[in-house]
């Protein structure tokens, strides 16, 4: 596990008075500014790489928007923005939450101050903006027969074989969109650039998407991804990502206790479009569509804050790949006592393999 850090504090920026009601209707700048990132300085312009493109090379840890959830709760409908006081009540509570850490060390505990990173709060009261209520879309009825099939360590209660982990119980990848949302821990996305590539390094998974910005063709339908397939372009000072050829195999949303598990399909494609819009800030939007699985694209729009400083740790994920078998073995009544040598992986995976 990574050692913890999490960036807090009150906001200090000026925060627009009107918030936009629809991502569409307002500036990359404007929505950031609604969302509780700083204003840039009088005359700021976006920096340049020496080759010319719009420079995005720094870390961008998702722990600065970790208390804002992906999906608004039901109850506040349509509601984008939290008032004033409300978004000085949320900084309080990820504060208190912050100092989790160092209240299990004084009672000598172990608990989730010591695993989570919760981070912070946006004044944005989720992280989808599109549709208006802030919300994944219904799915179609394939969409809900592929979601009942979906099994994961937090839905099974008995493992029989290999599929039923996901591949974030694998540590395979948290697929797309996911792996541009926030966790519990290892948030850190570090930037690269050269001439005609831009490269996203996730913490979490330890993945990495290069992205090749000279206009060649993708490859072909038949090779997938976890990640897809990634082309981007400058349009002006915004970096446009489209994305293809992902495998179908991996989940919509993080799966855990109360979230309905989304699934995602061969159909599924997503554009990102990353704007600079201050020293440290970059406003990110996603526009996330599955046919097969979403009656309705949806829409991520929130801004990353650049913090340097955030050190990227190994993410280990299960140590020596025995998480998984250990599951199976102590879990199926049909594996239990059966291997003659229980610590040989390899006889492991051909057991499972023949069930």
């Amino acid at each position: 596990m990574k050692l913890r850090y999490i960036l807090l504090g009150v906001a200090t920026a000026s925060i627009a008075s009107a918030a936009p009601a629809q991502v569409s209707d307002s500036t990359p700048r404007d929505l950031a500014l609604a969302a509780g990132a700083p204003a840039p300085p009088s005359g700021w312009t976006v920096p340049r790489t020496a080759w010319g493109d719009p420079d995005l090379r720094g870390i961008w840890p998702l722990d600065s928007v970790g208390r804002t959830p992906t999906e608004r709760p039901v109850d506040l409908g349509t509601k984008a923005y939290l008032t004033d006081e409300e978004y000085a009540a949320a900084i309080a509570q990820a504060e208190s939450t912050a100092a989790n850490y160092e209240r299990e060390d004084e009672a000598g505990e172990i608990g989730s101050g010591h695993w989570f990173e919760w981070g912070r709060p946006l004044k944005q009261t989720s992280l989808i903006m599109e549709p208006a209520n802030g919300r994944i879309p219904p799915l179609t009825p394939e969409g809900e027969r592929l979601s009942g099939l979906m099994r994961s360590s937090w839905n099974v209660t008995q493992f029989d074989r290999i599929s039923d982990f996901n591949s974030l119980d694998r540590c395979l990848s948290r697929g797309l969109p996911s792996s541009m949302t926030p966790f519990p821990y290892n948030n850190g996305i570090r930037v690269f650039q050269a001439p005609g590539y831009v490269v996203l390094q996730f913490e979490i998974v330890h993945e990495t998407r290069i992205i090749p910005l000279d206009g060649r063709a993708t490859i072909p339908d038949g090779l997938r991804n976890y990640l897809g397939e990634s082309r981007g372009r400058w349009e002006g000072d915004t970096l446009v990502i489209e994305t293809t050829n992902l495998t179908g195999e991996t989940p919509m949303n993080i799966v855990g206790p109360g979230n309905k598990p989304i699934p995602t399909s061969r159909e599924q494609s997503v554009t990102e479009r990353l704007t600079m819009v201050g020293p440290n800030t970059i406003f990110y939007e996603a526009t996330v569509r599955d046919p097969v699985v979403l009656t309705a694209p949806f829409k991520l729009a929130f801004p990353w804050t650049r913090n340097d400083g955030y050190r990227m740790f190994e993410y280990a994920c299960h140590e020596g790949n025995t998480v998984v078998p250990n599951y199976i073995k102590t879990t199926s009544p049909r594996f239990v006592g059966t291997l003659e040598n229980p610590s040989d992986p390899a006889e492991w995976v051909r057991d499972t393999v023949q069930r």
